[in-house]
């Protein structure tokens, strides 16, 4: 992706430092990227690699068509009264990647009308494989065309409802744990039946990354390709009706729902009247 648009990213801790990486690899110049943070330190490696850096998110705003902020829920609030004064109807669009925290939430805390975009990524952005989930208020058609523009470039994006955001948190973003940890799991079983541990997990990570493309590329049910390689009596079958046995499609399943419920409660929103 090719962008003349300047883009700043409040916040640029492990998400923001993410997404910042992945559009470089999409193309984006480094120089028209600026990153801040409280602890403008730790984003030395990026200054130089050619980022602007700094802890001034004022300043940063300024100079930026496209601002993305990626705080922590309970930071957001102070973060946008500050750079309220700078942020300019005619010329900004702010994407937030700050989970929990709605549009009206956002416009009501910064006192005018922006367009406001909100995107749920995750952290596979910095590689060029991210699922991010877009949601836009009423009106912000061109900006969210921007945004998947944006996040189209450094992975799959997916327009959804604005309510569906917290549920976009669990399963996109959390998700990439838990599928992480589903390769662990098959990487030490690979271990205990004779692998090294070095060639276990390069096995599991390549035979997940293999199931996950053939689901995207087919676009076919899992169970389609379950079948295709389950027999009668066979090997495939027995170890997965074991892991059913154990819970492992339930295990799933609650983890997601309770990674959604606690996203739901992350930010605590305080009346601007008081």
């Amino acid at each position: 992706m090719n962008t003349s648009k300047q883009i700043a990213i409040l916040g640029a801790g492990n998400i923001g430092s993410s997404i910042a990486a992945g559009l470089v690899r999409s193309g984006v110049e480094p120089a028209s990227i600026t990153l801040t943070r409280r602890k403008a330190q730790l984003l030395e490696s990026f200054r130089e690699q050619g980022f602007v850096v700094g802890e001034d998110n004022r300043k940063a705003v300024k100079t930026a068509r496209i601002v993305i902020i990626s705080v922590e829920p309970q930071q957001i609030d102070n973060l946008l009264e500050e750079i309220a004064p700078d942020l300019d109807t005619k010329k900004h669009t702010v994407i937030s990647v700050v989970s929990g925290v709605s549009v009206s939430q956002i416009l009501d805390r910064v006192g005018k009308t922006i367009t406001v975009v909100r995107a749920m990524p995750n952290t596979a952005i910095s590689i060029g494989e991210s699922m991010t989930c877009l949601a836009a208020g009423p009106s912000s058609e061109d900006a969210l065309v921007a945004a998947e523009e944006i996040f189209g470039a450094v992975g799959r994006t997916l327009v959804i409802d604005e309510e569906q955001m917290i549920a976009a948190t669990a399963l996109g973003a959390c998700g990439v744990a838990f599928f992480l940890r589903a390769v662990r799991s098959a990487s030490q079983g690979g271990i205990e039946i004779g692998f090294h541990a070095e060639a276990a997990l390069t096995i599991a990570a390549q035979t997940a990354k293999g199931a996950a493309a053939l689901l995207l590329d087919s676009e076919n049910h899992p169970e389609r390709e379950i079948d295709r390689v389950t027999t009668p009596r066979g090997c495939t079958i027995i170890g997965l009706n074991q892991m059913e046995h154990a819970g492992f499609s339930s295990a799933m399943i609650k983890g997601i729902v309770s990674s959604a419920r606690k996203a739901a409660g992350l930010y605590e929103h305080e009346d601007t009247d008081g």
